[in-house]
């Protein structure tokens, strides 16, 4: 494995992070535990088996010489054609790859740790007595940047019934379905089909065929325009503020995690009744719940309506392997000062669906489309700028992370709940994960320790707002059934 420059929003997560606001996804996973020593089991799995997996091994490192332009220059340093020659390919390749490398000053690398140690970053804990206690503890503690950025944490239970492992992974090193890989990779081997290979694009030179020019002058003014929407949209959203004060706050350096899980299929039954899609359904749930958690703590719900950040991933399941984070987003407002459920859901859905319709590449949400107009420079010195600026734009995000439908193992013991963790921007106190896993949907919740110490209140709010939306749900089924019999 070589060294390879950071795509753009790799290196853009990685210079937002400062030391109160770690850049780290996670999830937590519960096991049920086949015996007193299958936590202790599960950590020496993990570390025997991370040293065999290559992602795992790549550290971050920043850089201020483009890698790999010295050997593209050495490259160069043969006899060059003479007027009116052709410039041949075994010129024109180095050449395209001087001029490629030399736009990567100050960015950064992913290579490979020589000094890699899966002990450094597996580690046992003593027994817990709340596997979220713990996990928001661990949370708020940036990972080493001077080693291959992720961590798993063993926590056995104090009964020895179950443990729960928390995988981090730095937003840099890993998105959700990057995560996804290289967690799986650690758990107990399957029998899965081999994925086709990939068709590979042959080599272009450093000039474009003059056919592809028009088309390549179209994409880069479509590009042009394309970011200038992006940006004029993200100033818009900054003007019209309907959000709570208790969705920002000071950041205090602490974290604290909840979670909840609820049945899938009564999703399903909400869905078929009221109509969307099941992520229509999943975010009008946290605006319901945000709209009870608001009221009941006294804060007040009428006219809130808080900016949701949904990201959207432009990587297709297959293509999960490739490294970096291909991200856009869509920017809604939560009609958390609604009080009729099923209106909350129909003002989401139709929100979403016009989200969908101008596409992931329009938008205030698309905001992340704007780290590859940024040269690696640009991100070093901006990004602490940007990440403060990130309660201007959104006030809560609310992302999915897909998990595979068949059911994970470690050392043999079944994994019952998988719980995803969002990094919390500065300035805001509150983000929600959702994933979907053997039948049942679990939120994973994740707030600033001070600004938010009734998490777990919200998580119970999340299964009330879903029991409450199935009663409609049904109790207009039935009476219109009922209409219809007579």
């Amino acid at each position: 494995m070589t060294a390879d420059p950071l795509a753009p929003l790799d290196l853009a997560f990685w210079n937002i992070e400062s030391a109160g606001h770690p850049m780290h996804l996670a999830a937590l996973g519960v096991f049920s535990a086949g015996s007193p020593s299958a936590a202790a089991h599960a950590a020496d799995l993990l570390a025997s088996r991370a040293a065999a997996v290559p992602g795992l091994r790549m550290r971050i490192r920043d850089t201020w010489q483009p890698p790999g332009l010295r050997q593209s220059l050495s490259a160069l340093r043969r006899p060059w054609p003479g007027p009116g020659e052709p410039l041949t390919g075994a010129l024109r390749q180095p050449l395209a790859a001087a001029v490629r490398r030399s736009l990567a000053f100050g960015g950064a690398t992913r290579e490979p740790d020589p000094g890699f140690d899966p002990l450094d970053h597996v580690r046992l804990h003593p027994p817990a007595a709340d596997f979220h206690t713990a996990a928001g503890r661990l949370m708020g503690h940036p990972l080493e940047r001077t080693r291959p950025p992720w961590e798993a944490h063993v926590l056995p239970d104090g009964d020895g019934v179950s443990f729960a492992v928390l995988f981090k992974f730095h937003h840099a090193l890993a998105d959700g379905l990057r995560a996804l890989t290289l967690a799986a990779a650690l758990m107990d081997p399957m029998d899965l089909p081999t994925p086709r290979p990939r068709p590979t694009a042959p080599p272009r030179g450093l000039l474009p065929d003059v056919r592809e020019v028009p088309g390549l002058l179209r994409d880069a003014l479509s590009d042009a325009g394309r970011a200038l929407d992006i940006g004029a949209a993200v100033a818009r959203s900054t003007l019209d503020m309907h959000s709570s004060p208790a969705l920002t706050c000071a950041p205090s350096g602490t974290r604290r995690t909840a979670g909840t899980v609820i049945d899938l299929d009564d999703v399903h039954r909400i869905r078929k009744s009221a109509g969307g899609t099941v992520n229509d359904v999943l975010i009008a749930v946290v605006a319901g719940a945000l709209r009870r958690w608001l009221d009941e703590r006294g804060d007040g719900s009428e006219g809130v309506a808080p900016r949701a950040l949904i990201p959207v991933s432009r990587r297709r399941p297959r293509t999960a392997h490739p490294q970096g984070n291909r991200l856009s987003g869509y920017l809604t407002r939560l009609p958390v000062g609604e009080r009729d459920p099923l209106a909350r859901l129909t003002r989401v859905r139709t929100a979403m669906d016009r989200n969908k319709d101008a596409g992931p590449h329009r938008g205030a949400g698309a905001v992340a489309l704007l780290a590859d107009h940024v040269p690696p420079l640009g991100h070093r010195l901006g990004g602490p700028l940007l990440g403060q600026a990130a309660r201007l734009w959104f006030d809560v995000l609310v992302t999915s992370v897909p998990l595979p439908g068949f059911g994970l193992k470690l050392g043999g013991d079944p994994l019952g709940a998988v719980f995803p963790l969002a990094p919390l921007a500065p300035g805001h106190s509150l983000a929600v994960a959702v994933s979907t896993y053997r039948g049942r949907v679990h939120y994973g919740l994740v707030a600033d320790g001070a600004a938010v110490p009734d998490l777990d209140r919200l998580a119970h709010a999340l299964t009330e707002e879903v029991t409450t939306l199935t009663a409609v749900c049904d109790h207009r089924a039935t009476r219109f059934g009922a209409g219809a019999g007579r």
